[in-house]
């Protein structure tokens, strides 16, 4: 029920965002970039290799700072829905585990993107896939405890 409950209120947040705002969604959309006019390093992120790149960027100036606002964004997100889908005590076994304290989300993007680059085998997934390839890999969780059989009544 709660893994429906997020699904929907995901849905229903992106519906909104881009009923909202119709326009600027075209302008980005169509290529032509941000206030500035020029594209954004931002615009097509689709695959693993995308997103490795904002979360590392060779690039400069603003477009570096709107670069790991978006990697730091999709990678908290990532992270907040993984939490939801699988909290601590539940039924489901989450998919991967990260330690108290854990790395920064600064240090979890730059992680990632040395990740991607070791593994370009995965460059052309999706980037959420990839992501998760790499916190599986960063953050395994502890072996299962196995159940004990409990005496039938």
């Amino acid at each position: 029920m709660m893994r429906l409950v997020a699904t929907a209120a995901l849905l229903g947040l992106m519906g909104a965002a881009m009923g909202s705002a119709p326009g600027l969604a075209q302008g980005y959309s169509q290529g032509r970039g941000g206030p500035d006019r020029e594209p954004s390093v931002t615009d097509h992120v689709q695959t693993v290799s995308d997103l490795a790149a904002v979360c590392d960027p060779d690039v400069r100036g603003m477009r570096r700072f709107e670069a790991i606002a978006y990697c730091q964004g999709f990678l908290t997100g990532a992270g907040q829905y993984h939490a939801l889908l699988y909290p601590a005590g539940g039924p489901a076994r989450p998919l991967f585990c990260v330690p108290t304290p854990g790395p920064s989300v600064a240090e979890t993007g730059i992680g990632f993107a040395a990740w991607a680059r070791g593994n370009p085998r995965y460059a052309n997934e999706p980037a959420l896939d990839g992501f998760l390839r790499y916190a599986q890999e960063q953050f395994p969780c502890p072996p299962a405890r196995p159940m004990r059989n409990r005496p039938s009544r």
